[in-house]
């Protein structure tokens, strides 16, 4: 937890970056992302320099060539424990004639820091401007993963406070809870496929060190942690170096975080590859059919992002593995034959762990569809046979578009350091959720009235559409009747879905 100085610190940055004229968060986060790169490189040479002069033996990785540039420029004037010494206009020709062409060399040629730098740009040009950022940046003590971790969590969190590019962050007590109910294990092999920020993987990771720090004690082990264990897609550039950056922060030296169109490619290579997939990939998006990865669609035949997302899951996982996603409701209880087609497999074809059903409010402020985590293992053979819904009406945030905390710091998140009272609940279920979780002889019975139950999978099939939908199978007390929507209005509501979703079905038909 950082403290309220280095909050500080971060906020004095962010306001500089605004009034030096670089207003788009997305990009802000970008030049920072690079300026603590090149402070990182230099920091690796440090190390890698003391313990040369300490055991009088030749550097084992020399990131800073001996001597000058191809332009005449020594290649310790590169080094940040240098420059940052600079008048600002000299710290501005070097960064920028040199610096940067040197992060994008170190991306062409492959090195594992530099992947993601190949077009890595200094997006300003004020140089009093970099000068003080430089000062700034110097002045945060980041000395140990934590902290590193911990400050680009909060510039992180500057993207989705300005509401622009918030799509790119799913809330970090809502991965958290998806992280805690699935529990990673040292031997998982973890995916994201629409990795962003790569805040799942970082979750998965900072899981990993507390409740398995003896995996990074055994060599085999550790070396799967950093270089086999995480794998981030995405095809945006920017999100790419961010999710890099992120990881490398948080401690995980060489996870696979490459560039990828998932929906796109063909997936042999991967497919049956991950135990664990954790994800929010965007919905209410349409790809054109020629697009889509041919594989997909021999799964389930549409063009709808979130029906293929599923799809994909099934693909990547191996038999046993086990994925928790986020996904709007409309796949719950969609009337399109790919809709169904999607639930006859998680239901019968595979094992349906859970369906909780989250706040409308939870993406707020750039989202306020409905969505909820689907929880499920990949069989081949099936295996549903309770399914276990939650109703959760509450996170511990508001859910208008402030999304202001209703509870001390801690008492808020999936795993609070303070125990909530019955009334305290009623604002965070995030930890009722992971107590009653995994305890289904309790869960088995309640009542359906009750904030979570168990559905038989024969009841569901029952249904003729594999109906996920909580409200289809939550009942209401009799004294709360007066305040539940009539029967015949939800009925009438269905018969009007089911129209919409068969018209739209027919229209894609008839556009090829």
């Amino acid at each position: 937890m950082i403290t309220g100085t280095i909050k500080s610190q971060i906020d004095q940055i962010w306001n500089a970056f605004w009034s030096g004229g670089v207003s788009n968060p997305l990009s802000v986060i970008e030049q920072l992302t690079f300026l603590m790169f090149i402070k990182r490189l230099d920091d690796l040479h440090t190390v890698e320099e003391r313990k040369s002069e300490d055991l009088g033996i030749p550097m084992a990785r020399r990131i800073f060539p001996e001597g000058a540039n191809n332009k005449g420029e020594p290649y310790d004037n590169l080094r940040w424990s240098r420059f940052k010494h600079f008048e600002a206009r000299e710290m501005m020709r070097i960064v920028d004639e040199h610096v940067f062409p040197f992060l994008r060399q170190l991306g062409e040629v492959g090195s594992s820091y530099g992947t993601h730098m190949k077009d890595a740009r200094l997006g300003f040009s004020n140089a009093n401007l970099l000068a003080k950022i430089v000062q700034m940046l110097d002045d945060i003590p980041m000395v140990d993963r934590d902290t590193k971790g911990d400050v680009y969590e909060y510039m992180l969190g500057k993207i989705a406070s300005a509401g622009t590019n918030g799509q790119f962050r799913t809330p970090r007590h809502i991965i958290a809870l998806m992280v805690n109910i699935m529990k990673p294990q040292p031997g998982d092999t973890i995916c994201d496929p629409a990795a962003g920020t790569c805040g799942f993987l970082v979750a998965a990771g900072e899981y990993l060190r507390e409740h398995h720090p003896e995996m990074l004690r055994n060599k085999e082990q550790r070396d799967h942690f950093h270089r086999t264990m995480f794998h981030g897609f995405d095809f945006d550039a920017t999100m790419l170096r961010i999710g890099a950056m992120n990881m490398t922060l948080h401690g995980v030296d060489s996870a696979d975080v490459s560039y990828r169109d998932s929906l796109a490619e063909e997936h042999g290579a991967d497919a049956g590859a991950y135990s664990l997939i954790l994800a929010n990939p965007p919905f209410a998006g349409s790809l054109d059919y020629d697009t889509t990865a041919k594989n997909l669609l021999k799964i389930v035949k549409t063009k709808k992002t979130e029906l293929l997302f599923i799809a994909l899951f099934l693909r990547q996982l191996r038999v046993g593995g086990r994925a928790a996603v986020v996904v709007p409701d409309g796949v719950l209880f969609g009337s399109s034959k790919a809709h169904k087609d999607i639930r006859r497999m998680l239901v019968e074809d595979h094992k349906l762990d859970a369906i909780i059903k989250l706040p409308s409010g939870v993406f707020r402020p750039y989202a306020g569809v409905s969505c909820a985590v689907v929880v499920f293992t990949k069989t081949g053979v099936g295996g549903t046979e309770g399914l276990w819904f939650y109703d959760m009406t509450a996170d511990g945030f508001s859910l208008d578009d402030k999304r202001t905390p209703l509870l001390e710091a801690e008492k808020l998140g999936a795993c609070p350091t303070q125990a909530l009272t019955a009334e305290e609940h009623a604002k965070n279920n995030l930890p009722d959720i992971l107590a009653r979780w995994g305890n289904w002889e309790a869960e088995a019975a309640r009542p359906r009235t009750a904030q979570s139950f168990v559905v038989s999978a024969e009841d569901i099939i029952s249904t003729g559409s594999w109906d996920l939908s909580l409200n289809r199978y939550k009942e209401v007390e009799h004294e709360e009747v007066a305040h539940a929507a009539p029967a015949e209005i939800i009925a009438e509501l269905r018969v009007l879905e089911a129209e919409i979703a068969e018209g739209l079905d027919w229209l894609e038909g008839m556009l090829g």
